[in-house]
């Protein structure tokens, strides 16, 4: 009995963390570098989130804007924030995305992890540090990942489109769709 309950107990566990993950399919679109939105970021000078913030990319690697829609029964409101830079890592086959707005005092944004055709999405908490990374749960409504390609190699560039809705706290949606582009660390 004591063997069927831990049993029990570990597979509970697994499916919970299951349900966290929402696994996505990879759709590949090779055309994406030569897209209209991608090409214009090209044109524009990276962000600069802080004053003493290195600039890493001449140009702009993200143009996404999140909708954070929030509604506590008596209050309702919209935040819109369109500040997000990418950086992108490749390590044991994994290609790990990150589209965020952290200025060393908040981050805001989200963490994207890519393995075997498949994703999965990551809310960044905002009250993250510079250096940390904190995340907060979050019930996945629709999400969807366009990349240039699903072979990854340190030093490519790579090219993205995401749409990504989630909710968090049954009080916040958030709505989090553009491209972004960058070289594989």
């Amino acid at each position: 009995m004591k063997l069927f309950l831990f049993f029990s107990g570990i597979l509970l566990m697994a499916l919970s963390c299951q349900k966290e993950q929402n696994f996505g399919n990879l759709t590949v679109d090779s055309s994406l570098p030569n897209h209209d939105s991608i090409l214009v970021l090209s044109k524009y000078p990276e962000l600069k989130l802080y004053n003493s913030e290195v600039v890493e990319s001449k140009t702009r690697t993200a143009y996404i804007v999140q909708t954070a829609s929030y509604s506590d029964g008596f209050r309702k409101g919209t935040f819109l924030f369109n500040d997000y830079k990418c950086k992108a890592q490749y390590l044991n086959d994994t290609l790990t995305i990150k589209l965020n707005n952290n200025n060393g005092y908040f981050g805001n944004g989200i963490l994207i992890k890519v393995f075997n055709n498949q994703f999965y999405i990551r809310n960044i908490d905002p009250k993250t540090l510079k250096k940390e990374e904190k995340f907060i749960k979050s019930e996945v409504c629709s999400q969807k990942l366009i990349l240039n390609s699903h072979k990854f190699a340190t030093n490519d560039s790579i090219y993205g489109f995401i749409d990504y809705k989630c909710n968090i706290d049954s009080l916040v949606d958030k709505h989090f769709k553009g491209y972004f582009k960058t070289i594989i660390q």
